[in-house]
């Protein structure tokens, strides 16, 4: 895990969950995830928007060419805990597809217009959605 993934962890926990790094603040989750390959446990953040009972979350990676570890790992484990500012819920990861994920991928850039840029950046690549529902 990269050190700037390893300071960002450490203030949410420090802080309840704000992040004023990169002006987070109050956006981010941490995901809980087994790698797909090594079994491993990692935990990733990631920006989040809730969703009614659930999380939406973006595989945007800042715009790069390939999706983060993480996507792979929830393909492979969908069942999974997510560290919220209100603490760890159960969630089960569903990945969004046609006008579903292109809904879920409005709201993102409506909140974080910074998000339309790593579309763009990222293309032709689709930048996966995923909902975390709870378990």
């Amino acid at each position: 895990m990269s050190s700037f993934n390893d300071q960002i962890i450490e203030e949410f926990r420090a802080n309840g969950g704000h992040v004023e790094t990169a002006g987070f603040g109050d956006k981010l989750i941490l995901l809980h995830t087994r790698g797909a390959r090594t079994g491993e446990d990692r935990v990733a953040p990631t920006m989040a928007l809730r969703d009614e009972d659930s999380w939406l979350i973006y595989a945007s990676k800042a715009g790069a060419p390939e999706h983060p570890a993480w996507y792979f790992n929830l393909l492979e484990h969908p069942e999974i805990t997510i560290e919220t500012p209100h603490g760890l819920v159960e969630v089960t990861a569903h990945e969004l597809k046609g006008d579903d994920r292109d809904t879920a991928w409005r709201q993102i850039v409506a909140v974080a217009p910074g998000f339309g840029d790593y579309e763009a950046k990222a293309a032709p690549r689709v930048i996966p959605v995923f909902r975390l529902t709870p378990r």
